[in-house]
């Protein structure tokens, strides 16, 4: 093996050792030797020597390191194609904005619609509006500006309401799912079964079980060490590559996680299954082909966003568990479409399946953009008076003293 002797000016760049580290990362060349001993004896391997010099040289390194900090590294693999990534990022995004704001503003200015099944829709418009803007903002900040720091307190509250968040989004699809029970099995009692005060309660109930449930995910990781690197290739603080990054036993927090997946989505997709059993099964009983179609159709929207949702989920945490021969990159790339798609689909789902909120909706974007041409018209009016034009119809004192109250 090649040699470095005292006073070589020879760097050579090399793999790392096996050799054991300390716990803030320092490599020793030899298991009971400092590097200065090893450097007095005069033979050290390359690498061994690359670590020597890189401890040596430390005094002099002025590059800001802070240990309370994280770098998300965005795409690792794909860093070259960061801006042209996140073109759909922004894309996706601003889609789901505008989507999902629309809605929220029809429900609220038409009367008509604010009855239990739109107060749903709401609190979905909600967490889908909440679930990009807690990731995309740092994202493209990450591929636009190279602004890939964030505190370890700040990665672990982001993460706390992406999945807070997520949690929520599952108990509205639950909700959902025993509304479409109610209004087809039990239509003559769905206003009193399902009013908005009972709508209110059962979100305040799924936004207190989801803080509950989230909160010692946080807390467990706050008490653990975070190894020496602090290099996070990811856009966004994820729990399962969290704990990877944890120098200490991790059992606690790696079951709590386990347990905590596999009680919610299980909960909520076993209820999920048996309110539509019991759908199907009332359905089969109307003798009426018309009927059972209409019947169907009541739910076609809602079993498009239960399966936006879920299938990208459950491939998201299988490629995590059992996909250890999978590229990195798909794992965040998954990640990321899973805070992304849904998003931008929900409202586009439901204002094509939903006739009334279509309807509503066209009403009020045209209402909008007929303002815009009056306001234009009553603009264009008033310049013509006021430059001393002669009004076509040659009422000018009329439309003048409108243009003025107006």
């Amino acid at each position: 093996m090649e040699e470095l002797r005292p006073g070589s000016c020879q760097v050579v760049v090399c793999e790392n050792t096996n050799a054991p580290t300390d716990r803030e990362g320092g490599v020793f060349p030899h298991a009971s030797e400092s590097w200065e001993s090893c450097w007095e004896k005069g033979t050290l391997s390359i690498s061994e020597s690359y670590r020597c010099i890189n401890c040596f040289m430390a005094p002099f390194n002025f590059t800001h390191s802070d240990t309370s900090t994280f770098i998300l590294m965005g795409i690792p693999g794909l860093e070259a194609a960061h801006i042209w990534i996140s073109i759909p990022f922004f894309t996706f995004y601003i889609i789901s904005l505008l989507g999902n704001v629309t809605l929220l503003s029809v429900v609220g200015k038409e009367q008509t619609l604010q009855k239990p099944m739109y107060l749903l829709l709401c609190m979905l418009a909600l967490t889908d509006i909440a679930t990009p803007t807690f990731v995309v903002p740092k994202a493209l900040g990450i591929f636009w500006f190279n602004l890939k720091g964030i505190t370890v307190a700040g990665c672990l509250t982001q993460m706390f309401f992406l999945h807070t968040i997520s949690v929520m989004h599952s108990s509205t699809l639950v909700t959902m799912a025993f509304d479409r029970y109610v209004a087809i099995c039990n239509p003559l009692r769905y206003a009193t079964i399902l009013s908005n005060a009972q709508i209110a309660k059962l979100g305040l109930v799924g936004f207190i079980r989801a803080v509950l449930f989230i909160l010692p995910l946080p807390l467990l990781l706050s008490q653990q060490t975070f190894c020496a690197n602090r290099i996070y290739p990811h856009t966004q603080c994820e729990y399962i590559a969290m704990v990877k990054m944890v120098c200490g036993d991790i059992r606690v927090s790696r079951i709590y996680g386990f347990v905590l997946m596999f009680v919610i989505n299980g909960f909520d997709l076993t209820f999920i299954a048996l309110s539509y059993g019991l759908i199907i099964r009332a359905v089969l009983r109307i003798s009426s082909h018309k009927a059972h179609q209409k019947a169907l159709n009541t739910c076609t929207a809602h079993i498009c966003v239960l399966l936006t949702y879920y299938t990208p989920t459950f491939f998201s945490i299988l490629t995590h568990y059992f996909g250890q021969g999978i590229a990195p990159y798909v794992h965040i790339i998954l990640a990321d479409l899973l805070l992304l798609i849904p998003p931008m689909l929900n409202p586009i789902i439901y204002g094509v399946k939903m006739k009334e909120l279509r309807d509503k909706v066209v009403k009020y974007t045209c209402r909008s953009s007929a303002d815009t041409k009056f306001t234009q018209s009553s603009a264009d009016t008033r310049d013509d008076i006021s430059s001393g034009l002669q009004c076509p119809s040659g009422n000018c004192q009329i439309v003048s003293e409108y243009v003025n109250q107006h």
